[in-house]
């Protein structure tokens, strides 16, 4: 498959992988600058299928990802919305996979085998899907914590990509091996994109709306859906109110910290009179 540029000369075209792993590059180059509101249902199901119990939080959430290929670290901020608290424990702890993209990233793209399959339309939109296969012993973007060991988690299956821009709209992913030795017998996850404007002169872009996982070991069967909504930007909010903070901090107060941690201005000596 080939294009051509401005002189008729033939440019090869980006196979969909590449064409996702740019526009990963570029979002998470953009996270830092995005936060939102997130909920969180939590459910946990009896033996015979019925939900035997329910919980509910909403979060302010921020997520900060910085690296290249070779150092990677992933930060996630989830402080709780309003007074709510909770009066237990989480049933079960989920984090970070609507950033199960990053399977596209070069610092995890050589853990995977991908595959291209024909176009098709989904919800209006020509998107390629690419399945794919973690290759065994290679870095995962996903682990189960337990009992304060984490195993990485091998994944396999699909995702589904813009045609055009690269941008991932969907990802299904489940274990590629069984895991019941370490007590996880099966785990799959869901996670939808959704095209998202921070202002009225930024590009769209697709951000995360849905996150759903659902786990089950010998004994017990969970699951949780984080759903994003009300994407904000720092740099536009900033932009349009001065008030506005920034991990606590209005713009003022942050360019003063910065001043005072540079230390004080030189000032120009006083000339000696003749």
């Amino acid at each position: 498959m080939a294009v051509s540029d401005c002189c008729g000369q033939a440019v090869p075209a980006l196979e969909p992988a590449d064409l996702a792993q740019r526009h990963v590059i570029e979002y998470v180059a953009k996270l830092a600058d995005i936060h939102c509101n997130e909920s969180v249902v939590q459910e946990k199901f009896a033996a015979n299928g019925h939900v035997e119990g329910t919980e509910r939080s909403n979060f302010d959430y921020l997520i900060m990802i910085g690296g290249t290929s070779d150092d990677f670290q992933l930060n996630e901020s989830r402080i709780a919305a309003g007074s709510a608290k909770h009066k237990q424990l989480p049933m079960l702890v989920t984090a970070g996979f609507s950033t199960i993209l990053l399977i596209f990233h070069p610092y995890y793209r050589s853990s995977f085998e991908f595959a291209a399959g024909d176009g098709l339309v989904m919800d209006g939109r020509a998107v390629i899907p690419i399945k794919f296969s973690q290759i065994p012993g290679r870095r995962s973007p996903a682990a189960l914590a337990l009992r304060g060991r984490e195993y990485p988690l091998d994944l396999e299956g699909t995702a589904w990509i813009d045609a055009r821009s690269g941008q991932v709209v969907r990802i299904d992913a489940a274990l590629e091996r069984d895991m019941s030795d370490v007590g996880l017998r099966s785990l799959s996850v869901h996670s939808e994109y959704k095209p998202t404007r921070l202002g009225e002169s930024s590009a769209e872009m697709m951000l995360p709306s849905v996150a759903m996982v659902e786990v089950q070991t010998p004994r017990q069967h969970w699951r949780n859906t984080h759903s994003f909504n009300s994407y904000r930007s720092f740099v536009t909010e900033a932009e349009q109110d001065p008030n506005v903070k920034i991990n606590g901090k209005t713009a003022e107060e942050l360019q003063k910290m910065e001043q005072e941690k540079d230390g004080p201005e030189p000032k120009p000596e006083p000339k000696e009179k003749p």
